[in-house]
């Protein structure tokens, strides 16, 4: 979380002496509100307002028809959450190779590929940006559904598009560690209205056609699905950090560049797919070497940290998939259904190691919005001192 205050305060304080907290009411509709703000944002048809990033994923996933005998990929480096959401929906999640860039390599994407490929779910992982062109130039191409998991990049862009704008559908996260919070929240965006249709019925298969006239319009038939249904106070904190969003990149974006610029001189950095676009919440040094990458780690410890590390973001640590674990019922285990049984992977640790070469040498800077200029200079002679120091060691 970057900046919260006294808007959300004041927003939430609306909501509760409204006493109309449910999001279907008469009174301020900050929900409805919300979608309306991310559809102007994104530039997108339709927007949907949910409890989280992953009932985002899972809710497009069966907006699209992904199920039982489908393949979908992922790549080796995100949150756990991306690969269990196809479990969710169904299919079989199948794990490709990152690039230089930390984000799906559009190479592997198109070498996984097999007649059981339904769907495509690129990462923007910290803030950077995919090769949006290759991945839906190749998904075209196979006639593939593309996800862009846009949760750890709300706002961000590719050559002038909204990350979550560009593929069939993108899921947003607005929990506490993301650009804008409300603590929890998610949504899912897209321009395809039969998607919509069906992920709106699945976020709340039990309420959706007794509160309201939120089926008016709504074609697609009813069906039993799940429970992601939002409030009026996420919703009202949401709206307030809407008006924080551009504010918050655009610091971001520029102390990010200003540290660049301190340190290009020592060092080189995780080439970008869109430098602009990038959000700015990180600074990826590249390293020649895992030693290297270490060594200067723990010489600055202070702000900075190894994507290598953070187990939950690597495949090899996705305990419940490489042990092939997808539900607690055998039954409802994608695992072991018939659709399934002819297309399981052989997941394994060392599957991907392209991806763990390629963490084990990038180091990320975090960067604060609210820095100053004076303290980017102090902290960018705190990281050169360390680079210096590295250099000499090796």
């Amino acid at each position: 979380m970057y900046r919260i205050g006294q808007e959300e305060i004041d927003a939430v304080a609306r909501v509760i002496n409204s006493k109309q907290l449910f999001k279907v009411n008469s009174g301020l509709n900050e929900t409805a509100r919300c979608e309306e703000n991310m559809r102007n944002i994104w530039g997108v048809r339709r927007a949907l307002l949910v409890t989280s990033g992953k009932g985002a994923l899972i809710s497009a996933l069966v907006g699209m028809g992904i199920g039982p005998g489908d393949e979908v990929i992922v790549p080796a480096y995100t949150y756990i959450a991306t690969a269990i959401a196809v479990l969710a929906a169904g299919a079989i999640p199948i794990i490709a190779d990152i690039d230089e860039t930390l984000t799906l390599s559009p190479k592997d994407f198109e070498r996984k590929i097999t007649e059981r490929t339904k769907a495509v779910i690129p990462v923007h992982i910290m803030g950077f940006p995919c090769n949006m062109d290759e991945i839906m130039r190749i998904a075209k191409e196979h006639n593939i559904m593309v996800l862009e998991d846009s949760c750890q990049s709300d706002g961000g862009s590719y050559k002038g598009k909204r990350l979550g704008s560009i593929g069939d559908a993108g899921a947003l996260s607005f929990n506490y560690f993301k650009i804008i919070t409300a603590g929890e929240g998610g949504a899912v965006l897209t321009n395809n209205d039969k998607l919509y249709e069906r992920a709106l019925i699945y976020q709340d298969s039990s309420a959706i056609s007794f509160f309201g006239d939120q089926l008016r319009g709504i074609t697609e038939p009813q069906f039993a699905g799940s429970q992601f249904r939002t409030n009026e106070i996420s919703a009202a904190i949401l709206n307030a950090q809407f008006n924080r969003l551009d504010g918050i990149l655009g610091d971001l974006r520029k102390n990010k560049k200003k540290m660049k610029e301190l340190l290009s001189p020592y060092c080189r950095f995780a080439p970008s797919n869109d430098e602009e676009g990038d959000c700015g919440v990180a600074l990826s040094i590249e390293f020649d070497t895992a030693e290297q990458c270490i060594a200067f780690n723990k010489a600055a410890p202070d702000g900075t940290t190894r994507p290598r590390e953070s187990d939950r973001h690597i495949y090899c640590f996705w305990t419940a998939i490489l042990e092939k674990r997808g539900a607690f019922h055998p039954l409802m285990d994608p695992f072991k259904m018939e659709a399934n049984k002819n297309h399981i992977p052989d997941y394994n640790a060392d599957m991907c190691p392209e991806t763990l070469e390629i963490l084990a040498k990038n180091c990320y800077i975090s960067i604060n919005p609210d820095w100053t200029d004076k303290e980017i200079e102090e902290k960018a002679e705190y990281y050169i001192n360390a680079l210096k120091n590295n250099a000499k060691r090796f």
